[in-house]
């Protein structure tokens, strides 16, 4: 008798699943279109067609995600089925989505490193909050990197292929100190390890980027914290504390590494003191006002 669903025996592979699937929604994306319109696709005109992206967003309000693969649908049978190149399938885009970034605060943060198990990660995570780091900024971190004497780090190879300098807080630097002597890596501050944690001293690559996510939310399951964070929640969450802290804006902008404000200024939208201060100017103004 042969056993059903044998080890070894894979009936179709992985891209397959991911073909059939597409070319499923593919397929239900042109036949809502003809269902909208009650009529076969091939008689539907590029005004009606402009008019049925507007209806994805202001009426069924299609998330970025739907709404890119209803158009890639529709593209994909008015171009290569009919072999019509319309302006409207060329210009439509969906709108980028802007959701304010998950925050940390630092009683939460203190929680999750509570949790954290192992001193790698630990002193990792706690280097990636203490100087806005991003996480493969913070992996890579090397020996040479770390300038006690003017108490700053340089970020070698940042977004965007960009070198600068971020403030190393006292507190961090005996962190860093205290793990390196740990192994003694003579490049790197945070060496990937063997098995058992050997090896560290002579390893020639930083510790893995997967292994630090998996080590962070580990730790933000165990302490029962309610939010979809993540290893850049603490890049957000630094950020927004040093404002909340009166450190100009300007001056968090060179330390992310941002070229131009737009990207730092969305942290002003999730402090604290800045929205009880617009809100106290704002009674301030409502007390002149006579009714």
């Amino acid at each position: 008798m042969r056993a059903q669903n044998a080890p070894g025996k894979i009936h179709g592979s992985p891209s397959e699943g991911v073909r059939n699937v597409s070319q499923e929604m593919y397929v239900r994306a042109v036949r809502q279109l003809a269902e909208h319109y009650h009529k076969s696709p091939a008689l539907i005109t590029e005004e009606e067609l402009r008019q049925y992206c507007l209806y994805l967003k202001n009426v069924k309000h299609y998330s970025r995600r739907a709404s890119t693969i209803a158009l890639c649908g529709i593209k994909f049978f008015y171009e290569h089925t009919l072999r019509r190149a319309w302006t409207t399938l060329t210009f439509v885009r969906p709108p980028r989505e802007k959701k304010l970034p998950v925050l940390l605060s630092i009683t939460e943060f203190r929680t999750l490193l509570a949790h954290l198990k192992l001193p790698r990660y630990r002193v990792c995570l706690t280097t990636i909050y203490s100087c806005g780091l991003r996480l493969q900024e913070g992996t890579h971190l090397q020996v040479t990197d770390v300038d006690a004497a003017l108490m700053r780090i340089h970020v070698r190879h940042g977004k965007g292929a960009k070198d600068r300098y971020v403030p190393l807080p006292q507190r961090t630097l005996p962190l860093l100190r205290s793990y390196w002597l740990t192994h003694r890596n003579p490049v790197w501050i945070f060496p990937a390890s063997g098995r058992a944690g050997t090896g560290m001293s002579t390893a020639t690559q930083p510790m893995p980027r997967s292994s630090v996510q998996d080590a962070f939310r580990a730790a933000l399951k165990a302490s029962g914290i309610p939010k979809r964070a993540s290893v850049h929640t603490l890049r957000h969450s630094w950020a927004t504390h040093l404002l909340e802290a009166g450190v100009n804006l300007r001056l968090i902008q060179e330390s992310l590494g941002h070229s131009s404000p737009s990207p730092t200024s969305v942290y002003t939208h999730l402090t604290v003191k800045a929205q009880e201060m617009a809100a106290a100017s704002i009674n301030r103004l409502m007390e002149d006002l006579s009714w």
